[in-house]
């Protein structure tokens, strides 16, 4: 077996937090505790940049993510790479998909999906889960400018066992119905881009929080149509949260990084505050460079 590929994934929307410390020490601590059974290697862990989202990333924010990530410890292995690099890999995902008929044109905007209107609605499931019910699927839109680009999700149960929380499964067509892979604006969406970096990547173990549990039914339905054949290993770990509902944001200046670098705070303090708040197993201990 080849060593374990993780991969630590921040978009540059704003400076990190403590909920992202949470999660590099999560996908360093259990990528390094988890040799390869027949080299003895450790995993390896990539630093990916996802700034898919050109209106709110920002470089300045990549710096600073780089420099605090250098600061706490966190040493990747290699170059980061950033989606933004990346187009032509997803373009040609996207038509592979598309010469297989999966690819269909949405003129459905968030707001209508949002508020269920007209022959254009779909339907709010839980606090989050917005469900499309398919209106565009076969009116034979041309794809073109303002337009969004979504895959044809047939029913499909995906069972997975996630590393802490055990058995599972998910209903993606249930849970959110067709998938978008580009927006009206142009935008690749976080579940296309995710499930096409992590497939080409060679991930081979994702980690990541709880919010985005959910997320996995779909991104492993959608890999397999964009022809992966060996899914990988999940982890969901908790989340800190702000209160009861509500989870740490980037602007949650009272644990950002790097006001907590300005206060004086050393990086093993900051490590050992968001190791505490999450109450993180010892198992995966991560122990940064200086």
């Amino acid at each position: 077996m080849a060593p374990i590929i993780s991969r630590f994934a921040p978009a540059p929307t704003g400076y990190l937090h403590l909920g992202h410390v949470v999660n590099a020490l999560c996908v360093w601590g259990i990528t390094r505790a988890r040799p390869s059974a027949s080299s003895g290697q450790a995993g390896r862990v990539l630093l990916r940049i996802e700034d898919h989202d050109r209106l709110r990333s920002r470089p300045e924010y990549e710096a600073a993510l780089l420099e605090d990530l250098a600061w706490l410890g966190f040493v990747p292995d290699g170059p980061a790479v950033r989606q933004s690099d990346r187009e032509d890999i997803y373009v040609q995902a996207l038509d592979a998909l598309r010469r297989r008929g999966l690819v269909y044109a949405c003129a459905c905007s968030r707001a209508e999906i949002l508020a269920g209107a007209g022959v254009r609605g779909a339907e709010v499931r839980g606090a989050d889960e917005l469900w499309y019910r398919g209106t565009c699927r076969d009116r034979g839109l041309a794809e073109a400018p303002g337009f969004g680009l979504r895959v044809r999700l047939d029913r499909s149960v995906e069972r997975f066992t996630d590393l802490r929380h055990g058995p599972l499964e998910q209903t993606p067509s249930d849970q959110c119905g067709d998938l978008l892979v580009r927006d009206r604006d142009g935008h690749w969406t976080y579940q296309f881009a995710a499930t096409v970096d992590d497939y080409v990547q060679g991930v081979t173990l994702v980690i990541r929080g709880d919010d985005l549990l959910s997320s996995t039914g779909r991104q492993l339905q959608l890999a397999r149509l964009l022809g992966r054949t060996q899914p990988p290993e999940f982890y969901h770990h908790a989340l800190i949260m702000k209160s009861a509902g509500q989870k740490l944001s980037k602007s949650d200046r009272d644990t950002g990084v790097r006001g907590l670098r300005a206060q004086g705070w050393t990086a093993a303090q900051v490590i050992a505050r968001a190791a505490s708040l999450a109450n993180l197993p010892s198992l995966f201990a991560y122990h940064p460079k200086p």
